[in-house]
Protein backbone atom coordinates (compact mmCIF):
# COMPACT_ATOMS: atom_id res chain seq x y z
CA UNK A 1 0.00 0.00 0.00
CA UNK A 2 1.45 3.51 -1.11
CA UNK A 3 1.35 6.64 1.35
CA UNK A 4 -1.99 7.45 2.86
CA UNK A 5 -3.79 11.06 1.95
CA UNK A 6 -2.58 13.81 4.73
CA UNK A 7 -6.56 14.32 4.51
CA UNK A 8 -7.35 11.18 5.70
CA UNK A 9 -6.00 11.42 9.14
CA UNK A 10 -7.52 15.16 9.20
CA UNK A 11 -4.56 17.00 9.72
CA UNK A 12 -0.58 16.85 9.76
CA UNK A 13 0.72 14.74 12.78
CA UNK A 14 4.38 14.72 14.52
CA UNK A 15 5.07 11.36 14.97
CA UNK A 16 7.59 9.50 17.17
CA UNK A 17 8.88 5.93 17.08
CA UNK A 18 10.17 5.20 20.68
CA UNK A 19 11.59 2.28 22.51
CA UNK A 20 14.50 0.29 23.70
CA UNK A 21 17.61 -0.11 21.39
CA UNK A 22 17.31 -3.08 19.13
CA UNK A 23 13.83 -3.12 19.10
CA UNK A 24 12.56 -2.59 15.56
CA UNK A 25 12.28 1.06 15.68
CA UNK A 26 14.45 1.86 12.00
CA UNK A 27 11.99 -0.66 10.62
CA UNK A 28 8.70 0.85 11.66
CA UNK A 29 10.03 4.53 11.37
CA UNK A 30 10.65 3.84 7.47
CA UNK A 31 7.03 1.69 7.24
CA UNK A 32 5.33 4.83 8.98
CA UNK A 33 6.91 7.74 6.50
CA UNK A 34 6.67 5.29 3.32
CA UNK A 35 2.49 5.45 4.67
CA UNK A 36 2.56 8.98 5.87
CA UNK A 37 4.61 10.38 2.97
CA UNK A 38 6.62 11.53 5.66
CA UNK A 39 10.51 12.38 6.53
CA UNK A 40 12.86 10.82 9.32
CA UNK A 41 14.46 13.07 11.85
CA UNK A 42 16.88 11.26 13.56
CA UNK A 43 16.57 11.52 18.04
CA UNK A 44 19.35 9.72 18.96
CA UNK A 45 22.20 11.55 20.15
CA UNK A 46 25.67 9.29 18.94
CA UNK A 47 23.89 9.55 15.54
CA UNK A 48 24.69 13.56 15.21
CA UNK A 49 28.15 12.45 14.93
CA UNK A 50 29.65 12.05 11.66
CA UNK A 51 32.02 9.00 11.52
CA UNK A 52 29.93 7.13 14.22
CA UNK A 53 28.03 5.09 12.09
CA UNK A 54 28.85 1.03 13.21
CA UNK A 55 28.40 1.35 16.39
CA UNK A 56 25.54 3.66 16.53
CA UNK A 57 23.22 0.83 13.78
CA UNK A 58 23.22 4.10 11.87
CA UNK A 59 21.23 2.95 8.77
CA UNK A 60 23.40 3.51 5.62
CA UNK A 61 21.86 5.44 3.22
CA UNK A 62 21.24 2.64 0.45
CA UNK A 63 19.18 0.94 3.28
CA UNK A 64 16.79 4.66 3.92
CA UNK A 65 14.26 3.20 1.05
CA UNK A 66 14.89 6.60 -0.46
CA UNK A 67 13.31 8.48 2.46
CA UNK A 68 15.58 11.58 3.18
CA UNK A 69 17.01 11.31 6.56
CA UNK A 70 17.55 14.97 8.92
CA UNK A 71 19.91 15.45 11.92
CA UNK A 72 22.45 13.07 11.21
CA UNK A 73 26.10 13.25 11.27
CA UNK A 74 25.72 16.50 12.39
CA UNK A 75 28.81 16.77 14.47
CA UNK A 76 32.45 16.16 14.85
CA UNK A 77 33.40 13.67 17.53
CA UNK A 78 35.30 16.28 19.50
CA UNK A 79 31.87 18.72 19.60
CA UNK A 80 29.84 18.01 22.71
CA UNK A 81 25.98 17.30 21.87
CA UNK A 82 23.42 19.38 23.52
CA UNK A 83 19.98 18.75 24.51
CA UNK A 84 18.89 22.37 24.39
CA UNK A 85 20.49 23.20 20.98
CA UNK A 86 19.35 19.77 19.69
CA UNK A 87 15.78 21.49 20.19
CA UNK A 88 16.13 24.11 18.73
CA UNK A 89 17.85 22.20 15.11
CA UNK A 90 14.80 19.64 15.52
CA UNK A 91 11.89 22.04 16.19
CA UNK A 92 13.02 24.18 12.84
CA UNK A 93 13.16 20.63 10.91
CA UNK A 94 9.71 19.59 11.93
CA UNK A 95 8.23 22.84 10.97
CA UNK A 96 10.02 22.88 7.65
CA UNK A 97 8.34 19.40 6.98
CA UNK A 98 4.80 20.53 8.24
CA UNK A 99 5.21 23.76 6.08
CA UNK A 100 6.12 21.49 3.17
CA UNK A 101 3.11 18.94 3.88
CA UNK A 102 5.33 15.97 4.81
CA UNK A 103 4.41 14.53 8.08
CA UNK A 104 7.75 14.31 10.70
CA UNK A 105 8.91 11.09 11.98
CA UNK A 106 11.01 10.98 15.19
CA UNK A 107 12.94 7.82 15.48
CA UNK A 108 15.49 6.98 18.29
CA UNK A 109 16.71 5.77 21.98
CA UNK A 110 17.74 8.61 23.46
CA UNK A 111 14.28 9.70 25.55
CA UNK A 112 15.53 13.18 26.54
CA UNK A 113 15.99 14.14 23.07
CA UNK A 114 13.00 13.20 21.95
CA UNK A 115 10.92 14.78 24.72
CA UNK A 116 12.68 18.04 24.05
CA UNK A 117 11.10 17.94 20.96
CA UNK A 118 7.64 16.52 21.50
CA UNK A 119 7.04 18.44 25.05
CA UNK A 120 6.66 21.61 26.82
CA UNK A 121 10.43 22.19 27.40
CA UNK A 122 12.15 25.24 28.77
CA UNK A 123 15.83 25.15 29.36
CA UNK A 124 17.17 26.75 32.34
CA UNK A 125 20.73 29.10 32.01
CA UNK A 126 24.23 28.39 32.44
CA UNK A 127 26.70 30.24 33.81
CA UNK A 128 30.17 29.36 32.38
CA UNK A 129 32.32 30.09 35.00
CA UNK A 130 30.29 27.36 37.34
CA UNK A 131 30.13 24.65 34.69
CA UNK A 132 33.97 25.05 34.99
CA UNK A 133 34.35 24.80 38.83
CA UNK A 134 31.94 22.02 38.54
CA UNK A 135 33.60 20.10 35.96
CA UNK A 136 37.11 20.62 37.70
CA UNK A 137 35.48 18.68 40.67
CA UNK A 138 34.30 16.22 38.48
CA UNK A 139 38.01 15.87 37.08
CA UNK A 140 39.30 15.57 40.30
CA UNK A 141 36.92 13.62 42.73
CA UNK A 142 35.27 11.08 39.79
CA UNK A 143 31.44 11.08 38.35
CA UNK A 144 30.33 8.99 42.28
CA UNK A 145 31.65 11.27 43.92
CA UNK A 146 29.67 14.43 42.19
CA UNK A 147 26.71 11.96 41.88
CA UNK A 148 26.25 11.25 45.19
CA UNK A 149 26.21 15.09 45.60
CA UNK A 150 23.10 15.39 43.15
CA UNK A 151 21.62 12.77 45.34
CA UNK A 152 21.80 14.88 48.75
CA UNK A 153 20.34 17.89 46.97
CA UNK A 154 18.00 16.30 44.46
CA UNK A 155 17.04 12.64 44.74
CA UNK A 156 14.57 12.15 41.67
CA UNK A 157 17.35 13.55 39.54
CA UNK A 158 19.84 11.13 40.57
CA UNK A 159 17.85 8.33 40.10
CA UNK A 160 17.40 9.49 36.12
CA UNK A 161 20.89 9.77 35.23
CA UNK A 162 23.58 7.44 35.45
CA UNK A 163 26.04 7.37 37.99
CA UNK A 164 28.71 6.92 35.42
CA UNK A 165 27.53 10.30 33.30
CA UNK A 166 29.38 12.88 34.78
CA UNK A 167 28.39 15.25 32.31
CA UNK A 168 24.90 15.28 32.98
CA UNK A 169 25.32 15.18 37.16
CA UNK A 170 27.42 18.48 36.37
CA UNK A 171 24.30 19.92 34.60
CA UNK A 172 22.15 19.01 37.44
CA UNK A 173 24.06 20.36 39.61
CA UNK A 174 24.79 23.52 37.71
CA UNK A 175 21.17 23.96 37.30
CA UNK A 176 20.36 23.47 41.17
CA UNK A 177 22.77 25.65 42.05
CA UNK A 178 21.63 28.75 39.35
CA UNK A 179 18.18 28.13 40.29
CA UNK A 180 18.02 27.21 43.93
CA UNK A 181 15.17 24.29 42.64
CA UNK A 182 15.47 20.53 42.18
CA UNK A 183 17.25 20.10 38.15
CA UNK A 184 14.34 17.29 37.79
CA UNK A 185 12.07 20.39 37.98
CA UNK A 186 13.10 21.44 34.73
CA UNK A 187 12.88 18.66 33.26
CA UNK A 188 10.08 18.27 30.30
CA UNK A 189 6.24 17.54 32.20
CA UNK A 190 3.53 15.18 30.08
CA UNK A 191 2.52 17.89 27.58
CA UNK A 192 2.70 17.91 24.22
CA UNK A 193 3.79 21.14 22.61
CA UNK A 194 1.48 20.20 19.83
CA UNK A 195 -1.81 18.57 20.16
CA UNK A 196 -1.35 16.62 16.93
CA UNK A 197 2.20 14.42 18.12
CA UNK A 198 1.73 10.79 18.78
CA UNK A 199 4.54 8.61 20.42
CA UNK A 200 4.45 4.79 19.09
CA UNK A 201 6.49 2.58 21.26
CA UNK A 202 7.93 -0.75 20.47
CA UNK A 203 7.07 -3.62 22.66
CA UNK A 204 9.78 -6.88 22.78
CA UNK A 205 10.12 -8.80 26.17
CA UNK A 206 13.62 -9.27 27.43
CA UNK A 207 14.65 -12.54 26.36
CA UNK A 208 14.30 -11.96 22.20
CA UNK A 209 15.84 -7.98 23.50
CA UNK A 210 18.85 -9.40 24.81
CA UNK A 211 19.18 -11.76 22.31
CA UNK A 212 18.92 -9.13 19.76
CA UNK A 213 21.29 -6.50 21.30
CA UNK A 214 23.91 -9.77 21.53
CA UNK A 215 23.08 -10.12 17.85
CA UNK A 216 23.80 -6.55 16.69
CA UNK A 217 27.11 -6.21 18.76
CA UNK A 218 28.23 -9.09 17.28
CA UNK A 219 27.79 -7.99 14.07
CA UNK A 220 29.07 -4.66 15.03
CA UNK A 221 32.35 -6.22 15.67
CA UNK A 222 31.87 -8.25 13.00
CA UNK A 223 31.42 -5.20 10.56
CA UNK A 224 34.65 -3.19 11.63
CA UNK A 225 33.53 -1.32 14.72
CA UNK A 226 37.02 -1.89 16.36
CA UNK A 227 38.70 -0.29 12.81
CA UNK A 228 35.82 2.38 13.54
CA UNK A 229 37.13 3.15 16.75
CA UNK A 230 40.80 3.18 15.56
CA UNK A 231 40.00 6.00 12.89
CA UNK A 232 37.88 8.08 15.51
CA UNK A 233 40.55 8.19 18.20
CA UNK A 234 42.51 10.37 15.51
CA UNK A 235 40.07 12.69 14.88
CA UNK A 236 39.74 13.14 18.58
CA UNK A 237 37.00 10.49 20.19
CA UNK A 238 38.65 10.72 23.44
CA UNK A 239 38.60 14.06 24.15
CA UNK A 240 35.09 14.02 23.25
CA UNK A 241 32.59 15.01 25.66
CA UNK A 242 29.75 13.25 24.63
CA UNK A 243 30.86 11.10 21.84
CA UNK A 244 33.78 9.73 24.05
CA UNK A 245 31.20 8.00 26.34
CA UNK A 246 29.32 6.12 23.89
CA UNK A 247 28.20 2.61 24.27
CA UNK A 248 30.91 0.16 21.94
CA UNK A 249 33.28 2.47 21.51
CA UNK A 250 34.52 3.48 25.17
CA UNK A 251 34.86 -0.41 25.40
CA UNK A 252 36.53 -0.52 22.19
CA UNK A 253 38.87 2.19 23.37
CA UNK A 254 40.06 0.52 26.16
CA UNK A 255 40.70 -2.56 24.36
CA UNK A 256 42.82 -0.71 21.84
CA UNK A 257 45.09 1.08 24.54
CA UNK A 258 45.73 -2.34 25.91
CA UNK A 259 43.59 -2.23 29.16
CA UNK A 260 40.81 -5.14 28.32
CA UNK A 261 41.17 -8.18 25.58
CA UNK A 262 39.06 -7.59 22.52
CA UNK A 263 36.32 -10.53 24.09
CA UNK A 264 35.95 -8.32 27.25
CA UNK A 265 35.55 -5.23 24.69
CA UNK A 266 32.50 -7.26 23.05
CA UNK A 267 31.29 -8.50 26.82
CA UNK A 268 31.41 -5.40 27.98
CA UNK A 269 29.58 -3.59 25.24
CA UNK A 270 26.76 -6.38 25.26
CA UNK A 271 26.07 -5.76 28.81
CA UNK A 272 26.40 -1.76 28.90
CA UNK A 273 23.86 -1.95 26.21
CA UNK A 274 21.05 -4.39 27.81
CA UNK A 275 21.79 -1.79 30.82
CA UNK A 276 21.06 1.02 28.77
CA UNK A 277 17.85 -0.98 27.05
CA UNK A 278 16.39 -1.45 30.51
CA UNK A 279 16.54 2.36 31.21
CA UNK A 280 15.05 3.14 27.69
CA UNK A 281 12.17 0.81 28.12
CA UNK A 282 11.69 1.99 31.82
CA UNK A 283 11.64 5.92 30.73
CA UNK A 284 9.23 5.32 27.80
CA UNK A 285 6.83 2.52 30.11
CA UNK A 286 6.55 5.95 32.56
CA UNK A 287 4.85 7.81 29.86
CA UNK A 288 1.17 7.12 29.49
CA UNK A 289 1.02 9.37 26.18
CA UNK A 290 3.13 6.22 24.24
CA UNK A 291 0.70 3.82 22.29
CA UNK A 292 2.53 0.22 22.03
CA UNK A 293 2.77 -2.10 19.32
CA UNK A 294 4.11 -5.45 19.60
CA UNK A 295 7.76 -6.05 17.74
CA UNK A 296 6.16 -9.15 15.90
CA UNK A 297 2.61 -7.90 15.62
CA UNK A 298 1.91 -8.38 12.18
CA UNK A 299 -0.29 -5.71 11.41
CA UNK A 300 1.72 -3.22 13.99
CA UNK A 301 2.05 -0.60 10.93
CA UNK A 302 -1.80 -0.38 11.14
CA UNK A 303 -2.47 -0.17 14.45
CA UNK A 304 0.33 2.39 14.60
CA UNK A 305 -1.46 4.43 12.12
CA UNK A 306 -4.77 4.03 13.72
CA UNK A 307 -3.22 5.58 16.62
CA UNK A 308 -2.00 8.56 14.81
CA UNK A 309 -5.37 9.15 13.29
CA UNK A 310 -6.89 9.01 16.27
CA UNK A 311 -3.92 11.91 17.25
CA UNK A 312 -4.45 14.13 14.66
CA UNK A 313 -6.84 16.80 15.71
CA UNK A 314 -8.90 18.57 13.28
CA UNK A 315 -8.40 22.60 13.10
CA UNK A 316 -5.12 22.05 15.28
CA UNK A 317 -2.75 25.12 14.68
CA UNK A 318 0.74 24.12 14.85
CA UNK A 319 3.10 24.97 17.40
CA UNK A 320 6.83 24.73 16.07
Amino acid sequence: MGPIAISSIRGLPIVAVVGATASGKTALSLDLAERLGGEVLNTDAMQLYRGMDIGTAKLPPAERRGIPHHLLDRLSVREPASVAEFQGWARSVVADLRAAGRVPVLVGGSALYTRAVLDRFDFPGTDEALRARLEAELAEVGPAAMHARLRAVDPEAADRILVENGRRTVRALEVVELTGRPFSASLPQLEYLDAGTVQVGVDVDRPTLDARIEQRVDAMFAAGLVDEVARLLEEGLAEGRTAGRAIGYREVAAHLAGEISLEEARERTVVATRRFARRQDSWFRKDPRVVWVRHDDPDRVDRALAAIADAATPGASPKY
